[in-house]
């Protein structure tokens, strides 16, 4: 039989005087939470605090244009890349895609819990604008803005750092990988379409 408080023991037995009732009553609830409760502890990530890497991108091949998002999670301390996730987005401009792709890795590294989070993104115009020294002159992009500071506000700690493209290389090329998956399959359907390069905005990103 569990150990219960004595609180809850005397309701019990107030309850079901018999004492196969009680048993029989705190297995059928137990029963009932476990099979209700989320899966397995090792499905979820670890926990693992400390300081934690974001590097996202964005990108579109036209502006707008059928757009991408890649984004890598890393784990300085230990030199681990903990998650990387790439996609297609639709069509899109460069800027959204740049929004959407961080968007995507903060609610990804949420689920590592880190003290602090220092989020890499080649696009200037996102770090300033996020940090509010850009006016933020597009409709369009407001609502991405406001959920990239509600999402700022799970960490502890958080940084957005501006770094050149090469420096931003790795989650580029997660860019870059799925919309040539995607542009090799158009191709497939209408031969003779040359692929384009995806295109940058003034600020340096996407």
């Amino acid at each position: 039989m569990i150990r219960l408080p004595a609180e809850l023991e005397q309701r019990l037995e107030k309850t079901f005087p018999r004492i196969r009732e009680r048993e029989q009553f705190v297995a059928d609830a137990v029963t009932d939470a476990l099979e209700s409760a989320p899966g397995p502890m090792e499905d979820m990530p670890a926990s693992v605090g400390g300081t934690l890497h974001l590097f996202s991108d964005g990108g579109s091949r036209g502006n707008p244009g059928q757009a991408a998002i890649g984004y890598i999670i890393e784990d300085p301390a230990h030199g681990e890349i903990l998650k990387q996730h790439g996609e297609c987005i639709g069509v899109e401009t460069n800027n959204i895609a740049e929004y959407r792709a961080l968007i995507e890795g903060l609610k990804a590294a949420l689920d590592f819990r880190p003290n602090r989070l220092v989020c890499h993104l080649d696009s200037e115009l996102v770090v300033k604008q996020v940090a509010g020294e850009y006016r933020v002159k597009m409709p369009t992009l407001q609502p991405l803005v406001d959920e990239v500071r509600q999402l700022s506000m799970e960490f502890p700690d958080i940084i957005f750092k501006h770094i050149p493209r090469s420096d931003n290389y790795r989650a580029d090329a997660l860019v870059n990988k799925v919309l040539d998956e995607q542009e090799h399959g158009r191709r497939k359907a209408t031969p003779n379409v040359p692929p384009q390069p995806p295109q940058r905005s003034m600020f340096g990103g996407y």
